[in-house]
């Protein structure tokens, strides 16, 4: 297990439906960074989070996949974000974590957006996943998901040791967006990271952003401030290490996971 793992965060005003200009974005964002063993940007970074996404579907392996890899490669770091996949009839809200050689973990969103047309055109997934990055074990969801705690629960045993989350978290509701992130690393003794995105899209819906980084104690090690769409654009990349030393004494001084209901 790599001791410090660096990860950096883009916070992304995501251009509605226009892939072409969202790869240059993230292609720019990340070109200002520093070397990083994990790179997150937020659900559906490619589009948006709108009523086209089963229209703007891809294969599998389509042109967004491509872009994964070719990020992975050139940044030599597990690249993390979703767009949507067809296969067959159905079409997911898929999260994936792609590897610098090309091979990648995906994650099927389990909890689709009820409230808005996501859960009429989105298959829901069913199967939880853990990833292995240089010896992390790593659980990612897709932004909803993170209202469940049993679906994100962690095992007595830690099945993971971070927690990734991407989405498209309207700044309505941004207060549960940073409190819900916070008690999911606390309740599972486990890193948590959210990306979400900022900006206002084509339906005039504002994101705040507030991406963050935090730790098993729910504290941030790096986090932005919500975001006012009618402002410029603020920071929009975070950063921090994650420490496996301090992360395997806190679970050894507080066993919490020996009481796991």
């Amino acid at each position: 297990m790599k001791e410090n793992l660096h990860i950096s965060l883009y916070q992304q005003d995501i251009a509605w439906e226009d892939p072409d200009a969202n790869y240059r974005k993230v292609s720019d964002a990340f070109n200002s960074v520093g070397d990083s063993d994990i790179l997150v940007v937020p659900e559906t970074f490619t589009t948006g989070f709108g009523d086209h996404m089963a229209r703007q579907a891809e294969p599998p392996m389509g042109p967004t996949y491509d872009f994964a890899v070719e990020m992975a490669k050139k940044h030599d770091a597990l690249f993390v974000g979703t767009w949507t996949v067809r296969e067959d009839d159905l079409v997911y809200n898929r999260l994936h974590l792609v590897r610098p050689d090309g091979t990648a973990d995906t994650y099927d969103k389990g909890h689709t957006f009820r409230m808005s047309s996501e859960a009429s055109q989105i298959a829901r997934g069913t199967q939880r996943i853990t990833a292995e990055w240089r010896g992390w074990h790593i659980r990612p969801a897709i932004c909803y998901d993170l209202r469940f705690p049993k679906w994100l629960r962690n095992s007595p045993d830690f099945d993971y040791d971070l927690l990734l989350i991407c989405a498209n978290w309207p700044g309505s509701r941004y207060e549960a967006w940073s409190t819900l992130l916070k008690a999911r690393a606390i309740e599972n003794l486990s890193y948590a990271v959210g990306c979400n995105r900022t900006g206002t899209d084509s339906t005039g819906i504002p994101y705040a952003g507030c991406s963050a980084i935090v730790d098993f104690k729910g504290k941030a090690l790096a986090e932005l401030p919500p975001q006012d769409p009618t402002q410029p654009i603020g920071q929009s990349i975070i950063q921090a290490t994650l420490s496996a030393a301090k992360l395997k004494t806190f679970r050894e001084h507080w066993p919490f996971n020996l009481d796991f209901d």
